[in-house]
Order: structure tokens, then sequence, then C-alpha cells
């Protein structure tokens, strides 16, 4: 199997950083993990060549030990690497908050809850290919007129 191309994700490394997206209150709360976003402007912003969307991790205790909080952000590392990294509105800066579902949650329930979070934000460009995959209507090999008269009833049944 190829390895699939995704947009590269930045990275927000300093406290200033997460605070200026968690000082715009834009947030959305889901089971398996808490978004929060902000839209670049003059003040923060990537230095040019840098990718257009950045992302900080945070676990805090209530996640449970630092076992617990590093799994936690792997997970939020791998889903986003997934699902975020291609999907993403650029010109984002995006905070993910790790809960103590995150690290328990089945993994297509934690990619289901960040893509819910970023098509709620408003934040969600969906992919092409999602956009040329769409399944096409199957086409109809059997007409009900040509199905045998005891196909889809009960036996017995006339």
């Amino acid at each position: 199997m190829a390895p699939r191309h995704t947009a590269k994700v930045g990275r927000l490394t300093r406290r200033p950083e997460f605070l200026a997206v968690a000082g715009t209150r834009r947030k959305q709360v889901t089971p398996g993990v808490i978004l929060q976003a902000r839209a670049h402007d003059a003040q923060q912003h990537p230095d040019p060549g840098e990718p257009p969307v950045r992302v900080g991790y945070t676990a805090s205790k209530k996640v449970g030990g630092a076992v617990e909080r590093n799994r936690a952000r792997r997970r939020l590392r791998a889903a986003v690497a997934e699902v975020l990294a291609a999907n993403a509105a650029p010109g984002h800066d995006f905070v993910l908050v790790a809960r103590q579902e995150t690290v328990h949650r089945p993994w297509a329930a934690l990619k289901s809850d960040l893509e819910m979070a970023l098509k709620r934000m408003k934040a969600w460009l969906p992919r092409r290919a999602d956009a040329d995959s769409a399944p096409s209507p199957a086409p109809a090999t059997e007409s009900a007129g040509n199905l045998p008269p005891s196909a889809g009833r009960p036996e017995g049944a006339a």
C-alpha cells in the first residue's frame, strides 16, 4: 500500500501561543477531545515557510497519571495526522485538550469526534479525494420482477 500524502502540520510550543488560542473562547467539546481554534492575524501567525496550520496538545492531570497523559497525547497526534492534516482550513491554530475518555475511546470514535468538532467550528475543508470517492448507486442486477416467487417471503406465506 502506497503512503498517503498529507499536508504538513506545524506545532504550537510556547505558552503565549496556547493562551492566545484559548483567549478566543472558540471551542468545541466532544466526548473524546476538546478542540480550541484561532484564526491567524497580524499578532500571531506562522513564519514564512512554515505550515499554515499549527496544532498544540495538552493533557492535564485530570486525564490520569503520566502514562495516561502521554498515551492521550500520542492518540491525539495520530488523529491529527489522519484527520486534521488533510482537512483543516489553512490559517488556523488549534489546541487539542485531552479528556479522560481520550485514552479509552475507540479509535474510530476519536477520529469522528475530531471531524465533528472541525465541522462545527467551520474549519473543515473536505479533501478532493473524499468528494471523488463518493459511492455511486449500485447497478440493479435483479429487478423485483425477476426474483423467484418465494424470495423475501417467510416459508409458507403465499
